[in-house]
């Protein structure tokens, strides 16, 4: 194997010349230029562009690289030598060290500041448009929101020693974590336990990992690679009686509840009438209950729905917007590419009294032609896509006639190239704004509205 070039000094060449790569484990002393989208520090510096977690903006650090390819270096922040006036002290004790959240070291306007900067900038970048009158965005508090939590596990049969906690940043590593301040006062209770919990286990080395889940009710599901043994699902069902939670269990098939009697379910207030929306462990939920609650009722409002409206809502999933449109139209028809998701819609709708909702399980990344939906005369269509975006809907979008669409986006730039095809159609952004589902992150949503 070719040996590392460990001796490798940057220094000016104008002549062309192959670029190397920078060795992993290489300090270097920078001086950052600005963030970028995800919220690292961003320099060039011969040739190539760094990225380095924990940096801030006019601040002088040593950097250590994690992997470098010919143009770019990834590198995280080892040592402040000059701090930024925009830098805080994070209130997590393993700020940095964790890879779940990395801007607890910017404070949380600026936090806002810089999502709204990156969905600008995305757009200026992928697209002609330019929004001159935003919203204000919707935020809520900063930490204690997050409603579902995955813990690694792992067993080291060499030191017969468990590790429970969360991934490290930059390895797979797990790092013990006894609190976590973005989760929900619930599931910080439930976390600061469950060590104790798996540490009395007879046979831990079965465990996969752990998830909790907290909703209308909170929940432990238990994913094992090998079955439990019956002294260790007692020491669960011990610990959730105790705590008031709800045991779930997975190994090769779908989870289960302990008792076949409960499920998981999350309340959205609209008006005067609370909505229910039961889940099975795995389906999509929005983690943020108070930002999910905010968006719902910003989507009825730039909507106006009135009562003779039909409302076609794409990617549904569990009936999050269908439901709440429901109260106030005369249709509304989701679709939904996963099966199951769209039969959990169907009995939402039905436990909910919502008897003017229809759904249909189509896989939108495919042609809608022919589809009994397309023919509906609609008021609106809602779009809340994955990560991926909407193009396939969008380029078909002469399929469904409608002059409005709501677009709820998880990723700016899939969002700049979607809504520069929809301009193109003759749509134009009335209303457009962010949405903080991710403190702490640089996770971004975004709400536009469009109309023809």
């Amino acid at each position: 194997m070719k040996k590392k070039n460990t001796n490798l000094r940057f220094q000016h060449n104008h002549k062309p010349s192959i670029t190397k790569t920078i060795p992993v484990g290489k300090k270097q002393c920078l001086t950052i230029e600005r963030l970028s989208h995800d919220g690292r520090g961003i320099v060039k510096l011969q040739d190539k562009t760094w990225f380095v977690a924990g940096a801030l903006p006019q601040e002088e650090i040593e950097a250590r690289v994690m992997s470098s390819q010919s143009q770019w270096v990834n590198a995280k922040c080892e040592r402040i030598i000059t701090p930024s006036p925009l830098r805080q002290a994070p209130l997590c004790q393993y700020a940095g060290i964790c890879g779940g959240c990395e801007l607890q070291h910017i404070s949380y306007d600026e936090q806002v500041q810089l999502k709204q900067g990156s969905v600008i900038d995305q757009l200026q970048r992928f697209s002609s448009i330019k929004i001159t009158h935003w919203q204000p965005p919707l935020v809520g508090e900063p930490f204690g929101y997050r409603r579902r939590a995955r813990i690694a596990v792992r067993f080291d049969e060499k030191t017969k020693t468990l590790h429970v906690g969360f991934r490290a940043a930059f390895s797979q590593q797990i790092v013990p974590i006894k609190d976590c301040l973005v989760l929900t006062a619930p599931l910080r209770q439930l976390l600061q336990k469950l060590p104790t919990c798996l540490n009395e286990l007879n046979a831990p080395h079965n465990l996969g990992h752990i998830e909790l889940f907290d909703g209308d009710h909170t929940a432990l599901l238990v994913r094992h690679i090998k079955p439990l043994t019956d002294s260790d699902i007692q020491q669960f069902q011990l610990f959730c009686k105790e705590n008031q939670c709800q045991l779930w269990l997975q190994g090769k098939d779908k989870p289960t509840p302990f008792d076949e009697t409960q499920a998981l379910q999350y309340s959205l207030s609209i008006e005067t009438k609370p909505l229910h929306i039961n889940y099975q462990m795995g389906d999509f939920i929005q983690v943020n209950a108070s930002i999910n609650q905010q968006m719902v009722l910003q989507a009825l409002d730039w909507l106006t729905i009135q009562p003779n409206d039909t409302i076609l809502d794409l990617f549904c999933g569990l009936g999050n917007f269908t439901l709440p449109m429901a109260t106030q139209a005369k249709k509304v028809i989701g679709v939904e590419v996963v099966e199951t998701m769209v039969e959990s819609a169907k009995n939402n709708a039905l436990n909910n009294n919502l008897n003017n909702t229809v759904f249909h399980q189509a896989d939108l990344s495919q042609p809608i032609t022919g589809k009994t939906w397309t023919r509906e005369k609609l008021s609106a269509i809602v779009l809340d896509p994955p990560r991926d975006g909407a193009i396939q809907v969008i380029k078909q979008m002469g399929e469904l006639d409608t002059n409005r669409i709501l677009y709820i986006s998880c990723n700016p730039a899939t969002l700049a190239r979607d809504a520069e095809l929809l301009t193109k159609q003759g749509y134009q952004i009335i209303k457009a704004g962010i949405i903080d589902m991710f403190p702490q992150t640089s996770h971004i949503e975004t709400m536009v509205l469009f109309e023809r």
